[in-house]
């Protein structure tokens, strides 16, 4: 794949967790940042979705039956602000420009999500956090993350995993699980290889976005794959 001008980033909240299981470890903020300021500068524009995770998971604890599913969703919402407003930090101080905007209004924390501003933040080379999910309960930031892309006219959504693209199983349970290079959304459809949840997958194939998986084991790889130099699994339409 050549480079990309425009793209959306998803990460995990997960990937920001510290080994001792805190919720944020600085070491990898600030290597993420740093990679993700590298390719803001490479010209790239970006717009990043990132979990909430590492502090809590509305689907988890509703089933653990003490809390409702969409109180625990809003719950989930607030710990994405969270995550956001510590990235933009990070890379505000790596040297680019980044601002936070929520879907769900905080205004005395950040700016509120809407996408002309976005894209005119875009435009000027700002990297824009999109934090909040889509402001509402029962949808993941998986399914976030596509919504935004597309409102964007994004040329690709780029999920940052713990390996290194898709496979036909998980390649740390099966030693014979297949790695695929490049698939069709139908491929990935008729294979059930859960690219994303199904709302989120949905949505891509019907907006027509290419979506990469791939790794953020080793720094420099977000700024290497959105320049068409990493490693990565291609879903395209």
């Amino acid at each position: 794949m050549s480079s990309f001008k425009r793209v959306l980033i998803k990460l995990s909240g997960e990937a920001l967790a510290a080994p001792d299981g805190y919720w944020l470890y600085p070491q990898v903020l600030n290597t993420l940042a740093a990679d993700i300021a590298e390719a803001s500068r490479a010209g790239i524009e970006i717009a990043l979705v990132i979990g909430g995770g590492n502090i809590i998971r509305g689907a988890r604890v509703s089933a653990a039956g003490w809390i409702d599913r969409a109180t625990a969703d809003s719950m989930g919402m607030l710990a994405t602000a969270m995550n956001s407003i510590a990235l933009e930090n990070a890379v505000n101080a790596a040297g680019v420009t980044a601002r936070t905007m929520s879907a769900v209004s905080m205004p005395t924390i950040c700016e509120t999500y809407a996408r002309q501003p976005a894209l005119h933040h875009m435009e000027r080379g700002h990297v824009v956090i999109i934090a909040g999910g889509t402001g509402n309960p029962f949808f993941t930031t998986d399914t976030a993350a596509v919504l935004r892309a597309a409102e964007l006219k994004c040329e690709a959504v780029f999920k940052a995993t713990q390996v290194d693209g898709v496979y036909s199983a998980d390649p740390k349970k099966d030693p014979n699980a297949t790695r695929y290079d490049q698939l069709t959304h139908a491929e990935a459809i008729s294979k059930e290889l859960g690219v994303m949840d199904t709302a989120a997958f949905a949505l891509a194939r019907d907006a027509g976005l290419t979506i990469g998986v791939f790794s953020i084991a080793q720094p420099g790889s977000i700024s290497a794959v959105l320049k068409g130099e990493g490693r990565a699994t291609y879903v395209v339409p």
